[in-house]
């Protein structure tokens, strides 16, 4: 992701503010008619309260034709240990909020809308160049509104392996053996190694927990 006081990068949410909305559809629009994305800086592990908030502060002062989607996009991922199976949530942008907005003739953010956004508890600057807010590119949208989507699929474990990759055995019967990765089972949360034993090449199904990369045991 850009810094604060280069470029942007970029993630939206969806059509009206919804406090319940942090994923969008499949059809949303890259921008509104009028309005541009923006980059927000906030306090860290403040992001979800940020956007919440600012939902609730746009509602209260009828600013919805000035503020229009605002987004933490978020992955969700499955581990499994010990046959146990745990979905976590987590945040692609750590630190940064996506606001749309309606920018006046001149180009520049309604005073009164910048000035609801930054008295915002946890908020801190808008990324941009020349201490000015920075819209966001085309790309950089269309990025952030896929990250935002909503997953068809349950989450499946992301594995950190590769195959081919020279990894060592942590935990179990086998633990102390050096192998290579075989195949790779996400579904599962499981790799196969292939460790050599009495001389011998052998296919280890082991999960991944159980498992570290051999320059980092």
């Amino acid at each position: 992701m850009a810094d604060a006081n280069n470029t942007t990068a970029g993630n939206p949410l969806d059509g009206k503010p919804n406090e319940k909305a942090d994923l969008i559809s499949q059809d949303e629009p890259i921008r509104r008619d009028g309005m541009n994305w923006f980059v927000l800086r906030v306090a860290s592990n403040k992001e979800s309260s940020v956007r919440e908030t600012l939902l609730r502060k746009v509602q209260i002062e009828h600013m919805e034709h000035l503020v229009g989607r605002i987004l933490v996009p978020t992955e969700k991922t499955k581990t499994i240990k010990a046959g146990k199976q745990r979905i976590t949530e987590t945040k692609l942008y750590p630190g940064y909020v996506f606001v749309e907005m309606r920018l006046e003739d001149d180009g520049r953010i309604p005073q009164d809308v910048f000035f609801l956004i930054k008295e915002t508890t946890g908020v801190g600057d808008f990324v941009g160049t020349a201490g000015r807010p920075t819209p966001m590119k085309d790309h950089e949208i269309e990025k952030m509104l896929r990250d935002s989507r909503k997953p068809e699929e349950e989450p499946v474990v992301k594995l950190s392996f590769e195959k081919g990759e020279h990894v060592k055995i942590m935990e179990g019967p086998f633990e102390g053996y050096e192998g290579t990765v075989d195949d790779l089972n996400p579904e599962k949360g499981e790799i196969t190694v292939l460790v050599t034993i009495f001389g011998r090449q052998a296919p280890i199904n082991l999960e991944e927990w159980q498992v570290a990369k051999a320059d980092q045991a």
